[in-house]
């Protein structure tokens, strides 16, 4: 299982599963079309947007987690 992190590209993330989108946009991050994901990191979108990385982070891997069973 992959583990997310705050210094993963959120496109990276995104390529890893699409479905992760909307765990992204729940937690504020809208833009994920904008140029700035492909080399932004989840950290620092987190910090730009004043979000709650490490809640981010919980559900990003709770998805992952939960995505076998």
């Amino acid at each position: 299982m992959a583990k997310i992190t705050k210094d993963m590209i959120i496109a990276d993330v995104l390529r890893m599963d699409r479905a992760t989108a909307p765990i992204f946009m729940r937690h504020g991050l809208h833009c994920l079309g904008c140029p700035a994901s492909s080399m932004e990191s989840i950290g620092d979108a987190a910090m730009v947007h004043g979000l709650d990385v490490d809640a981010l982070l919980k559900d990003l891997n709770d998805y992952f987690e939960n995505k076998g069973e």
